[in-house]
């Protein structure tokens, strides 16, 4: 992709698969990403379009997590492309489709962690959209992917037939057999042997029609990993250097993008006064800034507080003088009044845009929190992805969660899903419902906020 201006006859037939090797496009509108195509792009195409395609992966990511059921997930899925990446224009959504996947690819190519992720996200998206698509579709996209395997001739159908309608019986599938079934080697579709949904013979598994996307969805995991680690080489190699002005920094950028709120000027939030912080830290505050309050009163340290503890301040509502008040009184006694004044004052003030380029910072989401690597004697970090077990688990019980709760929060921690975790801490502590997902601490303290509010309306 040349990423310049934007050329739409040339997009569409790329997303068709015409022009660009057959590499592009696929059957029914689901493309194959095998070969990036030959196309010009906008720059800020080139970083919303793959904005709206990160959008549903992490849906996708939310929901599998949360251990929603397959036909949860197809439900999901269809939800999320339809909100973030269709078009009224059916050549521009295939347009926007390729090249999402395309930049997202870039993205997550640099690292092992990443590309696992990515792989396995496009993968599960790809799934749930073949099971979508018609047969016929289907059929053509078992062409497109070249898989050297023909439906079973009719004699050696007859002579399993029995067989195969005694696995449709286990599985729960109407007793009459489908008449297409493809014969394939076993580890070809691992998963159908895990769950034990298709019949085994002679080291060969004999396929319905209907669960083809096993066939087609590993051919397609196949591709796009050793197409991540082309990418990543390409990379590493010249892209990384040459784009250094460019697309470097939308590259970096977007693998710990925030897509939520802007809470650096919170338009809906209540002032909270120096006073409360106690009790709103008791209430309302989510696991990080707690410990990050209880750390700066309880240890005698001279260390900054990270930009993450002073943009928290902001963004909850903490006006900007009462955010001098707090951090002196915490400070002072232990650096001395004119060093706060010279050193951590100015951090501060800059923090809320009243120094330096004057920009108020937009505090930090949980990606990038989680993402932080905190050093020896720091305190700042997700407790979920940073604390070891025992502390983890004492600082929820201080918080009132335990029993069930409480192990269902470690099992996710243990699976590093720990915005998840986050989200099951604050359905815990507050009796409701989180579906969206906590997705930044200001939006754990403002959501805690409207929930307590909501039961004292309630009561009075």
């Amino acid at each position: 992709m040349e990423i310049v201006r934007s050329h739409r006859q040339l997009a569409a037939e790329a997303a068709a698969g015409v022009g660009c090797g057959g590499g592009g496009g696929g059957a029914g509108g689901l493309p194959t990403y095998r070969v990036a195509p030959q196309l010009e792009v906008r720059l800020e195409e080139f970083e919303l379009f793959a904005i709206d395609r990160l959008r549903v992966l992490k849906g996708i990511a939310d929901g599998l997590s949360r251990g929603k059921r397959p036909e949860e997930m197809e439900k999901l899925v269809k939800e999320l492309w339809k909100a973030h990446m269709r078009h009224q224009d059916p050549a521009e959504t295939l347009n926007k489709d390729i090249i999402s996947h395309f930049v997202l690819r870039l993205v997550y190519c640099r690292t092992e962690e990443l590309r696992k992720w990515f792989l396995s996200m496009e993968t599960t998206l790809f799934r749930y959209r073949f099971r979508l698509e018609s047969p016929e579709s289907q059929r053509m996209l078992m062409s497109e992917f070249q898989l050297p395997y023909k439906a079973l001739p009719h004699s050696e159908f007859e002579a399993v037939k029995d067989k195969l309608s005694q696995v449709a019986r286990t599985i729960g599938q109407s007793a009459a057999v489908e008449s297409v079934f493809f014969k394939v080697p076993f580890e070809e579709v691992p998963d159908l042997v895990a769950s034990r949904r298709v019949f085994l013979s002679k080291g060969y598994a004999y396929v319905a029609m209907s669960q083809v996307v096993s066939l087609v969805v590993t051919q397609f995991r196949c591709n796009i990993s050793k197409a991540l680690v082309l990418t990543n080489r390409k990379w590493t190699a010249t892209i990384k250097e040459q784009e250094n002005d460019r697309l470097t920094p939308i590259v970096e950028a977007l693998s710990n993008a925030y897509f939520g709120p802007d809470y650096s000027q919170p338009k809906d939030a209540v002032e909270i006064s120096l006073k409360d912080i106690d009790q709103l830290a008791k209430t309302s505050f989510p696991l990080c800034m707690r410990h990050m309050l209880e750390k700066a009163r309880n240890l005698k340290i001279e260390r900054k507080p990270s930009s993450e503890a002073w943009g928290q301040n902001a963004g909850a509502g903490l006006k900007l003088e009462d955010a001098l008040a707090f951090w002196r009184a915490e400070f002072s006694q232990k650096v001395g009044s004119e060093r706060f004044d010279k050193e951590y004052a100015y951090s501060i003030r800059h923090n809320y845009g009243k120094e330096g380029k004057r920009t108020d910072y937009t505090p930090y989401s949980c990606q990038k929190i989680i993402s932080a690597t905190p050093g020896v004697g720091d305190h700042h970090g997700c407790p979920y992805r940073h604390f070891g077990e025992d502390n983890l688990r004492a600082a929820l019980n201080k918080m009132g969660i335990s029993g069930h709760p409480l192990e269902d929060i470690m099992d996710k921690v243990k699976n590093r899903h720990y915005q998840l975790a986050c989200t099951m801490t604050f359905e815990a502590e507050h009796g409701v419902s989180c579906d969206t997902g906590i997705n930044h601490p200001n939006q754990y303290f403002s959501e805690s906020q409207k929930v307590l509010k909501a039961k004292v309306s309630h009561h009075s």
